[in-house]
């Protein structure tokens, strides 16, 4: 399965727990970190618990490796490391006060979302 592919079970499962304001953004040739960040929000510490177990659990399933998943007690920024592909769960709370979006202003977006929708 593509990264692309693992990109959009990753963002399906998101979508599924509701999260809100989806954003992909293309990381290739920007860091070395990951290929792409997922990052959305939930309204609610078990919102945002449950978004981050459903990405965790999808990601198993279709064989794609979390190496790491960080701060899913507090579920106020939970980061879920697959690889090429890192997942930022925020409360809605705080995604406004970390602004990922504008600290990778540089990085392209994605619409993986509406490539779902299609």
């Amino acid at each position: 399965m593509s990264t692309k592919e693992l990109l959009k079970t990753v963002v399906k499962a998101a979508d599924d727990k509701r999260a809100e304001e989806i954003v992909v953004l293309n990381m290739q040739g920007i860091s070395f970190i990951a290929d792409y960040f997922l990052i959305c929000h939930g309204n609610s510490e078990k919102q945002v618990q449950a978004i981050a177990r459903e990405i965790k659990d999808e990601a198993n399933k279709v064989g794609l490796t979390v190496n790491k998943m960080e701060g899913f007690d507090e579920a106020k920024w939970v980061l879920i490391d697959m690889g090429n592909i890192i997942a930022h769960v925020f409360h809605r709370d705080d995604r406004s006060y970390y602004n990922l979006e504008r600290l990778w202003g540089d990085a392209p977006f994605e619409d993986v979302l509406g490539e779902l929708e299609q």
